[in-house]
């Protein structure tokens, strides 16, 4: 039972320490970050669209009452990006995978605390069938 708690606690943390650590680049308008976006034909407002919603997945995921919801929006923007590396702009992007690696992470993270999770997203269906 304690570890359990204690891994759901790193999952919750890795996803979010991770989702949290790049809005500054996205936020400053780092040149890796930009260059990444202009690829996408997504700049700026796919630079900072996607960290608003990583800052709000990230504070949904850290409060436990709301960490489904947080996964299932992380898990979205992560499967988008995952999608980009593999269709547009390759696993190395800038001479390393570390954008690549620190997706899966915390896409693996975010399916795992969504399965765990899964029964806060059918709060509201149970409410609106009564």
């Amino acid at each position: 039972m304690k570890f359990t708690a204690i891994a759901i606690w790193i999952l919750r943390l890795l996803a979010a320490v991770i989702m949290l650590q790049t809005l500054y680049f996205k936020f400053t308008g780092h040149p890796q970050s930009v260059a990444l976006f202009t690829q996408l034909g997504m700049e700026p407002w796919g630079r900072i669209g996607t960290g608003v919603l990583e800052l709000i997945a990230s504070v949904l995921i850290l409060y436990p009452r709301t960490t489904g919801w947080g996964a299932a929006l992380g898990l979205g923007l992560m499967s988008g990006a995952l999608f980009f590396h593999l269709t547009k702009l390759g696993i190395v992007f800038d001479g390393d995978a570390v954008l690549f690696t620190y997706a899966l992470i915390t896409f693996v993270c975010c399916l795992l605390l969504l399965i765990k999770y899964r029964a806060q997203l059918s709060i509201g269906k149970r409410a609106i069938s009564k």
